[in-house]
């Protein structure tokens, strides 16, 4: 009796060791082989360009999110640096203007490196948590977005412009090339170099990380620093691909963001996670949604599965602690 008790143990704990390894590609094979099945547009070469191109935006995000998630912080505002970026970087790409190209999308990255650097400063060095200091950004950044604009969208963007959004290279579009460029630099960044593993150690454990000669506040401002120049980078490609700085753009970002890291394997409480891994919560949040449509499933019922989504991914994080 014993053993067979302490066999089922044994058996319980390898299944849940899998589960917990593996469990999210098994549950992307699974929605990709059903959505398969269930919809004969699904496995189509422009349909999943299509998702990858839909989800760029929220890829490059969920770049910089990782790196914040795994020093154990949590960052707002990104949603609200999506609409800034957007719409000043559109407002100096207009069609006609004199303004080089780059210099628009300069301005456009400089002000998410500025944001991240004010909501790092204040959580650095002034010891304000993340969630209190990012979410003053993203009110403070909202705000300014709405006087510039006077609330409405900024339209009128040139061709060059729309190229990063809209271009294809072949079968291949533009934006998906360019997610693939962030996943590799934010892959070599976090896993391969110093920085990345001061990184990890912060999050693991940041006292331990100050003793052992960490410089504890650098490297938590300019995590918040790539969060904001992801988060602008992917402004310039949300506003190039619909062709319009929109103020009220972004919003809800950030939790798509959070969502894709954590289902990849990111701890909230810090000291885990991986760029990859947000690529694969990417892809299961992608497929989803684009099987949901192709199926004909009403907006409102894809808000309830996506907040089940987050809620079961928080659960999961929890268990593996």
């Amino acid at each position: 009796m014993n053993k067979d008790i302490g066999r089922d143990t044994g058996n319980r704990v390898r299944i849940e060791t899998i589960l917990g390894k593996y469990g999210v590609y098994i549950a992307l094979l699974v929605l990709f082989v059903t959505l398969s099945i269930a919809s004969s547009s699904f496995l189509t070469v422009t349909n999943l360009f299509n998702i990858l191109k839909q989800n760029s935006v929220y890829g490059i995000l969920a770049v910089g999110m990782t790196f914040v998630i795994v020093t154990g912080g949590i960052d707002l505002s990104v949603g609200a640096i999506v609409a800034m970026s957007a719409c000043f970087a559109a407002s100096l790409a207009q069609d006609g203007t004199t303004t080089p190209i780059l210099a628009a999308i300069s301005v456009g990255l400089l002000i998410g490196v500025a944001c991240g650097a004010f909501s790092g400063f204040f959580i650095a060095f002034a010891n304000i948590p993340a969630f209190i200091a990012t979410l003053a950004t993203c009110t403070i950044v909202r705000g300014i977005v709405y006087v510039f604009t006077d609330g409405r969208p900024v339209t009128g963007v040139s061709n060059a412009y729309k190229y990063i959004g809209r271009a294809s290279w072949g079968v291949v579009p533009v934006a998906v090339v360019l997610y693939a460029a962030f996943l590799l630099a934010g892959t070599f960044l976090l896993k391969y170099t110093k920085y990345g593993r001061h990184v990890f150690a912060i999050g693991g454990n940041k006292q331990a990380a100050t003793v052992s000669g960490i410089n504890v506040k650098r490297v938590e401002f300019l995590v918040y620093v790539i969060s904001g120049f992801c988060a602008a980078f992917a402004g310039l490609l949300l506003s190039s691909r619909i062709q319009t700085g929109q103020p009220a753009g972004g919003d809800g970002y950030e939790l798509d963001a959070i969502t894709a890291a954590v289902i990849g394997g990111a701890s909230l409480s810090g000291g885990k996670g991986s760029v990859f891994g947000s690529f694969i919560g990417i892809l299961v949040v992608g497929i989803l949604t684009n099987g949901l449509d192709l199926l004909n499933v009403s907006s409102y019922y894809q808000q309830i599965i996506k907040g089940a989504i987050i809620l079961l991914a928080v659960l999961a994080d929890r268990k593996k602690e």
